[in-house]
């Protein structure tokens, strides 16, 4: 009743703005008190290429269950963020019983393209927030190896004689060279860009920066060439490339011709398969059952832009989000901006003045690769990691999404 009490008088208070409003610790809050992920494994080829999503999703359920040290009673509601999948709501549904997550729990998968990792820490945000459950996890999850989200075929003739609805048909590098040329992001400016992502990411892994967000993955493996399977811990990011410059990256071949000559394999993210997983609660909830309280959500939004530049949808949401919290883009302490390619994460700096000393300091897509509906909610469990190590507050998060959209969360971390 106290807290409660507390709770109202602070909503009837004179309004706070900026950063002493999101930092204020209220009974009603959405906290995180478990962010984790997987290793993220090269697509095709690397340790998690024999592994289903399904098997994907429950490892990290399992890993939710046992480290959390939450009642799994507890849980009323899993999400997960998927693009390719259309069975990903299967998949979820299933892994959560099988990991220990009782029946009395209900299950779903989202999709919004990159983002949708955020998405589903968004759509379980919201539900505390309205107080419709007191606890769910966000997941964000995808097997690259399996791929499957393009288009089986071209959209009905009405959709393709509206110029921005035909361009959602884009292939997400003729986007990255669309910005490239609109926007003179030079080739040897992406290239620069990719070697310091490159560079720090080694970093990072070699420091063993990386090490409290991964959960080890115990799988099954299979030889390409002989079929023989054996099983493989799986402990560390296989995207980063040691030794990478900005010479060595001049030498690859574009990627996209013949849209262009700018991107690369080298200056765009990777193809990846991974996964990562949120615990959400209402604060009041958590101090009630001892959890620890890592982080408050404060909220995310989307926004939307022509598809043809797709990539710079952060320009767009980030404004949005930071404005709705009276804040600028010097209150962040971290930044995590999805560098699906060197061009839009060039652009998004330059346009928004974003320092980028606070910006994917551990590297992003580009060296760790992009599980596409993986990242909104990997960018989180890195982003708050490095916040511990630097002790600092505030945690901002965005991506590009594909057909022409821009989302990003705002999070301040409690562990200092």
């Amino acid at each position: 009743m106290t807290e409660r009490l507390k709770s109202i008088v602070s909503q009837l208070s004179p309004g706070k703005s900026g950063v002493d409003a999101i930092t204020t610790k209220n009974p009603d809050d959405v906290v995180i008190t478990y962010a984790m992920r997987s290793p993220l494994t090269k697509g095709k080829k690397g340790g998690m290429k024999d592994v289903g999503l399904d098997e994907m999703v429950y490892h990290m359920l399992k890993a939710v269950v046992d480290q959390s040290k939450l009642d799994p009673a507890l849980i009323e509601d899993v999400c997960l963020g998927n693009v390719s999948d259309a069975k990903a709501a299967y998949y979820v549904r299933a892994a959560s019983l099988a990991a220990g997550i009782p029946v009395t729990a209900g299950a779903s998968s989202c999709n919004r393209f990159c983002s949708s990792g955020l998405k589903a820490v968004q759509d379980i945000a919201n539900q505390i927030s309205l107080g419709h459950i007191d606890c769910g996890v966000a997941l964000g999850a995808e097997s690259m190896t399996a791929g499957g989200d393009r288009l089986a075929r071209p959209f009905a003739d009405q959709i393709v004689a509206h110029p921005d609805g035909a361009d959602c048909m884009m292939p997400m590098g003729q986007t990255s060279e669309n910005v490239g040329k609109d926007f003179n992001i030079t080739r040897e400016m992406q290239d620069r860009y990719a070697a310091e992502s490159y560079q720090r990411a080694e970093k990072a892994q070699k420091a063993g920066w990386f090490d409290d967000e991964i959960v080890p993955f115990t799988v099954k493996t299979k030889d390409p060439k002989t079929g023989e399977e054996k099983t493989v811990t799986l402990t560390k990011d296989e995207g980063p490339r040691y030794g990478t410059t900005f010479e060595s990256l001049s030498k690859i071949r574009p990627a996209f011709m013949p849209f262009g000559d700018r991107s690369t394999g080298g200056n765009s993210s990777q193809v990846t398969d991974g996964v990562a997983a949120i615990v959400l609660m209402k604060r009041s909830a958590a101090e009630a059952t001892g959890q620890p309280i890592m982080a408050k959500f404060v909220g995310a939004t989307v926004a939307g832009l022509p598809p043809r530049i797709m990539g710079i949808g952060p320009s767009i949401a980030i404004p949005k989000l930071l404005s709705k919290f009276g804040l600028t883009i010097n209150d962040p302490d971290i930044i995590e901006l999805n560098e699906a390619f060197a061009s839009m994460a060039v652009y998004c700096i330059n346009e928004l003045k974003i320092d980028h000393s606070k910006m994917n300091i551990r590297g992003g897509a580009i060296a760790l690769g992009h599980p596409l509906g993986c990242t909104g909610a990997r960018q989180i469990v890195t982003g708050l990691s490095e916040c511990r190590r630097q002790k600092k507050k505030i945690l901002l998060t965005s991506m590009c999404i594909g057909t022409g959209q821009g989302m990003a969360g705002l999070f301040v971390n409690e562990q200092l």
